[in-house]
C-alpha cells in the first residue's frame, strides 16, 4: 500500500536517497522551481541567490542533518551532456563531488536520465572553464602519509564547508592524490590505487589514465570507482505554519 499524505498547503519536494561508500546524497527530482541561467555555473549563483531556502529545507534537519548531501538535477549548456548537476551541502554549493557523481552515474542509467548508456561506463567527461567562481578553498583531505605506490589502501578523510565529514573516500579527493602521486612520479599511468574512508572504512579506487593539460598546467585524468546503493524514495512537505519549516543546524 503507498502511503498518501493529507492534504496540506505546503509546497512538496520528491527526493531519491542514496549512498555512495557511506557518505549520502538526496538527490531532488521534483518540487524545484525553474533554476535561471544560460550554463551551470550561473544556475549555481541563481540557485544560491533565489532558492537558497529550498537547500535548508532539504539539507538542514528535520528533514536532513549536518552531514546530509544533495543533488539537484539542472540543464546542462553543454550540448554533448544529458545533464546538468548542482551540489549542495550544509553551508551552500559545491562545484565537483565525487562521490555525488558515482550515485548519480547509476541513477542516470537506472531513471534512463542517459541517452545511450555503454557498459562498463557511463557519464560525459566532466570538466569546467577556468572561472573565478572556482577560485575557492573548498576542504581539506587529511591522509596517512602513504603517497608511495602500495597494494593495500591508503586513507583518507574530508572535512568540507562548514565542517562537514565526508563518508566516503571522497571522489575529487581521490582525484586530487591520483594527480598529485603522478605527478610526484609515485604512481604510472593507469596504475590503480585504493583509497580507504578514514570514517566509515568503505573504499574507492583511482588511477590517472591520460595525461592532458589544464590552461598552463600539466594535468591528468583520472577514473574514480566505487559503488552507490538506494537508502529510499521520499516526499517532503514544507507546510506554512511551521516555524521550523526552513530548517535547521545542530551543532
Amino acid at each position: 500500500m503507498e502511503l498518501q499524505l493529507p492534504p496540506h498547503e505546503g509546497i512538496e519536494l520528491s527526493v531519491v536517497d542514496m549512498h555512495t561508500g557511506g557518505e549520502p546524497l538526496r538527490i531532488i527530482v521534483a518540487g524545484y522551481p525553474e533554476v535561471m541561467g544560460d550554463c551551470v555555473l550561473s544556475k549555481r549563483r541563481y540557485a544560491r541567490e533565489h532558492l537558497d531556502h529550498l537547500r535548508r529545507v532539504l539539507m538542514h534537519e528535520p528533514r536532513g542533518h549536518y552531514d546530509m548531501y544533495g543533488a539537484l538535477i539542472v540543464d546542462s549548456e553543454m550540448p554533448e551532456a544529458d545533464l546538468g548537476v548542482l551540489f549542495m551541502h550544509n553551508e551552500g554549493y559545491s562545484t565537483m563531488c565525487g562521490h555525488a557523481v558515482i550515485a548519480l552515474g547509476r541513477f542516470a542509467v537506472d531513471y534512463k536520465l542517459v541517452k545511450e548508456p555503454r557498459s562498463p561506463e557511463t557519464q560525459v567527461k566532466l570538466h569546467h572553464p577556468v572561472s573565478d567562481d572556482l577560485a575557492f578553498l573548498y576542504g581539506t583531505i587529511l591522509t596517512d602519509g602513504r603517497d608511495e605506490f602500495s597494494p593495500e589502501p591508503t586513507a583518507n578523510i574530508c572535512v568540507f564547508a562548514e565542517a562537514q565529514v565526508d563518508r566516503s573516500p571522497t571522489g575529487s579527493g581521490v582525484t586530487a592524490r591520483v594527480a598529485l602521486q603522478h605527478h610526484k612520479g609515485l604512481i604510472q599511468l593507469n596504475q590503480t590505487r585504493t583509497f580507504q574512508s578514514g570514517a566509515t572504512g568503505s573504499q574507492f579506487t583511482g588511477k590517472a589514465v591520460e595525461e592532458t593539460r589544464c590552461g598552463d598546467f600539466r594535468a591528468v585524468v583520472v577514473e574514480v570507482a566505487g559503488r552507490a546503493f538506494y537508502t529510499g524514495v521520499s516526499r517532503f512537505v514544507q507546510e506554512p505554519e511551521d516555524q521550523l519549516a526552513h530548517g535547521f543546524l545542530l551543532k
